[in-house]
């Protein structure tokens, strides 16, 4: 049961760049930053470098509305709009649930 006050719905996306494609996948996450904070249901955005040409995004809302309304929002549209160009294989997007978690910032 989700406890009360705990973003506990979350996005994990892996996604691997082309050869070559590296820096413009790393840009896009970079200024996704910016998108991400335009999102009111987005509280919690990061963006990963896993390894040379592997990236990722985790995200947590309170809600599943807002994981919805993440996945049709400007970042996900703007990084379809290149995955074909960008990506070697298409976005693995997992649906998480966040049992716990600790932010000191």
């Amino acid at each position: 049961m989700p406890k009360t006050g705990l973003l506990n719905t979350g996005l994990l996306v892996r996604l691997e760049a082309k050869p070559g494609k590296e820096l413009a996948v790393e840009n896009f996450l970079r200024a996704g930053l910016a998108m991400a904070k335009d999102e009111g249901t987005t509280p919690i955005w990061f963006a990963l470098k896993i390894g040379p040409s592997t990236f990722g995004i985790f995200d947590a809302f309170a809600d599943d509305a807002g994981r919805q309304a993440h996945l049709t929002g400007k970042i996900a549209k703007a990084l379809m709009a290149n995955a074909a160009d960008w990506l070697a294989k298409d976005p693995q997007i997992e649906p998480v649930e966040v049992l716990e978690a600790k932010l000191a910032c």
